[in-house]
């Protein structure tokens, strides 16, 4: 193997290396912000807000889709209606 094979090679070992460290921790963090903003959304509904639910579909979808408690549709699939009235 020349010179510039063994470069080429090298290049495409820091590369690759590089793109999976920088997902993985793009992903940590989208995980992070995930959470954060499930105990935001808990603390601003109350029992309205399902936080564990939540919480699970951060970790199940890798915080891919980041619940805003701003917008209803977002999260919808975590309200519910109290158990008790009083």
């Amino acid at each position: 193997m020349n010179l510039s094979n063994r470069i080429i090679v090298l290049f495409a070992v820091v590369f690759a290396v590089f793109c999976f460290t920088t997902s993985t921790a793009d992903a940590e963090r989208n995980i992070g912000i995930c959470m954060r903003n499930c105990a935001q959304c808990k603390k601003m509904f109350g029992s309205f807000f399902i936080g564990e639910k939540c919480a699970d579909f951060c970790l199940k979808y890798k915080g891919k889709l980041i619940p805003d408690c701003e917008d209803e549709f977002s999260i919808r699939p975590f309200l519910q209606m109290p158990e008790n009235d009083y």
